[in-house]
């Protein structure tokens, strides 16, 4: 396993980050156990979750995926050698079941990561992460900023993280992220941090070979502020592995018991997978490695979510660390995205 330092720290994680967002709803508890047993076996030592999760959100399910992180920890033990992340939900209708107040003001940061600590069974996270953005912006499928008159959020910056110094203070958490950002959020939490800690270490945004879009202008921020991308999404939704090819609708899969996650399903992104498979295959690859070693191989990512529903999938995935694309296959990979540049949505 190779491993990269969180960005101006000295915390080591594994290039191979496993994502939990189906644990308690499409996994169970035990199913999550042997995900995170094998990964750890593997080398991963890099756990990423929320409070949000299971996907799709429900009531009932809600901080499930944590509290199946916590049981691990507490029967294993392992907790001091797992970096784990989390991160605070945002404004949203389908936030209503896990708060009222859907600010990111002191008091919702605070009783938000008190829940988080007591479901995962620990007293701090390594990092944590503003789910997305308090402002309207483009985020979940939503390509382009829309521009509404009469927006009421007012520019908060400093306060936000104000209240993230207190919980570092406090020893809650060590390090802070973004997700779901733009480049003008990323700088805008950046400026307000040059006097004050906690400064801004990573950024969790969808990057894959069906959307590249992370590179117009996040990219460069990662590279000159010295920001690490989290790359979530990098078999978008399981397209990428080749598993919905030709209207196949695999039995308990996502997309089959979720359509409406259909932003990787438009007909541009079905002739995009359809190149990509077909150079994975000429080069002796499977689509899935093609996919997430082409993630894997960017500077600017610090680490590869992937996630799984079953232990196949997760050692195809965790594999794909010891696999390096030779430039001409990068350089085939980008005529494709030139010809279907970022078909999803």
């Amino acid at each position: 396993m190779e491993y990269n330092f969180l960005p101006q720290t000295q915390i080591k994680v594994s290039k191979i980050c496993l994502g939990t967002m189906t644990w308690g709803r499409q996994n169970t508890e035990q199913e999550g156990h042997d995900q995170m047993d094998y990964s750890f076996e593997q080398g991963v030592n890099f756990f990423d979750t929320a409070e949000l999760y299971p996907i799709p959100p429900r009531q009932e399910e809600q901080g499930a995926t944590e509290r199946f992180i916590g049981t691990w920890f507490k029967k294993t033990g392992l907790r001091d050698k797992i970096i784990l992340a989390s991160k605070i939900a945002g404004p949203a209708a389908f936030t209503q079941h896990i708060r009222t107040d859907k600010s990111y003001s002191k008091e919702t940061i605070n009783t938000a990561i008190e829940n988080s600590l007591k479901r995962l069974q620990t007293d701090y996270l390594d990092l944590y992460q503003l789910h997305w953005p308090e402002r309207p912006t483009n985020f979940f499928g939503k390509r382009g900023y829309d521009y509404k008159r009469g927006d009421k959020w007012e520019e908060n910056f400093e306060e936000v993280l104000d209240a993230l110094h207190e919980q570092v203070k406090k020893g809650r958490i060590r390090h802070i992220g973004l997700s779901n950002e733009t480049s003008w959020g990323m700088m805008s939490f950046l400026k307000a941090s040059t006097t004050e800690p906690p400064r801004l270490r990573t950024i969790q945004n969808p990057y894959s070979l069906l959307n590249r879009t992370f590179e117009a202008g996040n990219a460069e921020v990662c590279h000159r502020e010295d920001v690490g991308l989290l790359a979530y999404s990098p078999l978008a939704f399981g397209v990428l592995s080749g598993k919905y090819r030709q209207g196949k609708k695999p039995e308990n899969a996502r997309l089959t018991l979720f359509p409406h996650y259909d932003r990787y399903s438009s007909d541009p992104c079905l002739e995009a997978v359809e190149a990509y498979h077909d150079l994975a295959i000429k080069n002796g690859l499977t689509l899935t490695e093609l996919a997430l070693a082409f993630v894997n191989d960017r500077s600017f990512v610090t680490s590869n979510i992937i996630g799984a529903t079953d232990l196949t999938q997760l050692k195809e995935n965790i594999n794909t660390a010891n696999i390096k694309l030779a430039q001409e296959v990068i350089d085939a990979i980008n005529e494709i995205h030139e010809a279907i540049p970022n078909p999803s949505v």
